[in-house]
């Protein structure tokens, strides 16, 4: 199994590695959705628009989506690439970078 590092915005300099096939299937998902969306997305929201999208191999009935959602998240907002509303409930929305 292939294995990609991954930042958390909540812990910088900490990495972990991830599978890397579960890990691009999510990336491409949460950036399809949050594509183009005029108003930042609650996680609710990106949950239930990424679960279609993700590939039932990878995640069988949606299995684990919330902690790979989650480890997406705040690997893009490390990187600059995702950004958090200061609002709550937390929204989030892909930036320029």
């Amino acid at each position: 199994m292939d294995k990609i590092t991954v930042e958390n915005v909540n812990q910088p300099g900490q990495t972990t590695r991830v599978n890397a096939e579960k890990y691009k299937a999510m990336h491409d998902a949460i950036v399809s959705v949050l594509t183009g969306q005029s108003e930042p997305l609650d996680y609710a929201a990106i949950k239930e628009r990424v679960k279609p999208l993700l590939p039932e191999s990878l995640f069988p009935g949606g299995a684990t989506s919330g902690w790979w959602i989650k480890c997406v998240q705040l690997d893009l907002e490390a990187k600059g690439r995702m950004m958090r509303t200061k609002d709550k409930p937390l929204r989030f929305n892909l930036t320029g970078a």
